[in-house]
């Protein structure tokens, strides 16, 4: 079957689809219409659009397309996570986690990117290599996807790839988070979380609104340039004076994701620097004992040590919270489902992979 060529509307924001339909001789509020039905109806199908004309219907379906996701392999767990792989136009396959929350409430975590470029140590995702960044369309389509399932009220950028490594694709992908006439998702429901690129941190403040995570996961920079390459281009300092100059609205807190490793970053001495690390930032620690797995010379923290570090920082002040697991029992860590899926289509592995839940400093 031949690719299809025509213009994935997709891809656009509000003004950019606008401005396509005026170039066809449309009117300005047709984009609009048009934006209703792909994002506040789910529907694909021009013909279905029944406030346009058959001229425009006609048009439209000759010169764009509306593009969907529709999930390959779909894994739940007895807690209710469920994990979605998707495979791509061009065969390359992401991952999405629908992960439930209290009463009928769901947190999707999407992806962002075709592997990842960061090779951080203990991130399943890095293993492959960055291959691609993923289009808005592609990005927004994963929520699009979950909707089908139920609804969806928070989204959190934490799957596969470094969501600023891909800037400009993803805050377009935002924008359709925001407006009304998109998904009419409020700036507060979105959690968007990197390994620290420190330039594209301070661009992703002053061009939108969203919620800032860091995946820092060590106190020293000996430590950290160890477990996350990128921080010897962006050391702690560096980082955590862009983290001090993001912009933040008066009740919100930049997070700070801790995988607690045994003998690595798990000791008195590293809670009581990330105490100091963080001063003068209005931050909330989210601690995730790391999980042991074959694949990793890492150990998991005892849970008195994990106890000794969150109360280290809680007797200083600080809000710090032990991240609950879910999805054990699946591949409910990005990249695991397409890890396993590779593995069966080039090897015999001789069994499925333990979970991976640390995938860039935190849990999905």
């Amino acid at each position: 079957m031949d690719h299809d060529t025509r213009i994935d509307l997709k891809n656009f924001n509000l003004e950019e689809l606008t401005e396509f339909l005026a170039g066809m001789g449309k009117e300005r509020f047709r984009a609009g219409q048009v934006m209703r039905w792909m994002y506040g109806r789910l529907v694909d199908d021009f013909d279905a659009m029944s406030d346009l004309s058959k001229v425009l219907r006609a048009e439209l379906q000759q010169r764009t397309r509306i593009s969907r996701l529709v999930p390959e392999t779909t894994e739940e767990s007895r807690d209710g996570t469920r994990k979605y792989l998707f495979r791509l136009e061009d065969k390359e396959t992401i991952e999405s986690v629908r992960i439930p929350m209290e009463g009928d409430r769901a947190t999707l975590c999407i992806s962002t990117q075709v592997g990842c470029a960061m090779g951080c140590v203990f991130c399943h995702t890095g293993s492959f290599g960055l291959v691609r960044n993923l289009t808005p369309g592609e990005i927004v389509n994963q929520v699009c996807a979950a909707m089908q399932d139920g609804p969806v009220n928070n989204i959190v950028l934490m799957g596969m790839g470094e969501p600023l490594h891909n800037l400009d694709n993803v805050i377009k992908a935002l924008q359709i988070f925001y407006m009304p006439e998109g998904l009419d998702f409020g700036p507060r429901k979105v959690t968007l979380s990197t390994a620290g690129l420190v330039p594209e941190m301070l661009e992703l403040g002053r061009r939108i609104r969203v919620n800032l995570a860091v995946s820092l996961n060590a106190t020293t920079d000996e430590v950290r340039s160890r477990l996350m390459p990128v921080n010897r281009r962006y050391p702690l300092k560096q980082l955590m004076q862009a983290c001090r100059e993001f912009p933040l609205q008066p009740r919100q807190r930049i997070t700070f994701e801790y995988i607690l490793i045994r003998d690595v970053n798990d000791s008195d001495q590293d809670a009581r620097r990330l105490v100091r690390l963080l001063h003068g930032i209005k931050a909330k620690v989210n601690l995730i004992p790391f999980n042991e797995h074959a694949a990793s010379p890492f150990g998991a923290p005892s849970e008195e040590r994990v106890s000794r570090f969150q109360g280290i920082l809680l007797d200083r002040g600080m809000v710090a919270i032990r991240r609950a697991s879910k999805g054990q029992d699946i591949s409910a860590a990005c990249g695991q489902l397409k890890g396993k899926l590779s593995d069966l289509q080039h090897a015999d592995t001789g069994g499925v992979p333990k979970l991976l839940s640390q995938e860039k400093g935190r849990r999905t």
